[in-house]
């Protein structure tokens, strides 16, 4: 099985950048895509970000588009997710999934079976 470990947060200014990285071993890396979701303190956690198994297509989420942007290095085995222009409102804490398919058409969490422990981002003055 697929295990994911997310790396790269912390506290960063509003207006700053931060990189997550998600770090996968086992097999399954070329065949399933992969996504990132965030879950702030009393909400619901919600999809930010996914990337296919080849890494030729990409979806973001309303609150990512134009600012964050997922990428990822087969030879690392390794997704990243690039966070520009931070707000207070990012303040989550981040997780990388493997999707159950390859594509990233259904980006609803049930279609991610397999998660990371998470990584804290707070944006704060």
């Amino acid at each position: 099985q697929l295990q994911l470990v997310e790396s790269g947060g912390g506290l960063v200014q509003p207006g700053g950048s931060l990189r997550l990285s998600c770090v996968t071993s086992g097999p399954g890396f070329d065949i399933f895509a992969i996504g990132w979701f965030r879950q702030a303190p009393g909400r619901e956690r919600e999809g930010i970000s996914c990337i296919t198994d080849r890494g030729d297509s990409t979806w973001y989420g309303d609150e990512a588009k134009g600012r964050f942007t997922i990428s990822k290095d087969k030879a690392k085995k390794t997704v990243y997710l690039q966070m520009n222009s931070l707000r207070p409102e990012d303040t989550a804490v981040y997780y990388c999934a493997q999707h159950s398919a390859g594509v990233c058409i259904l980006t609803d969490e049930k279609y991610f079976p397999r998660w990371g422990q998470g990584t804290q981002v707070t944006v704060s003055s």
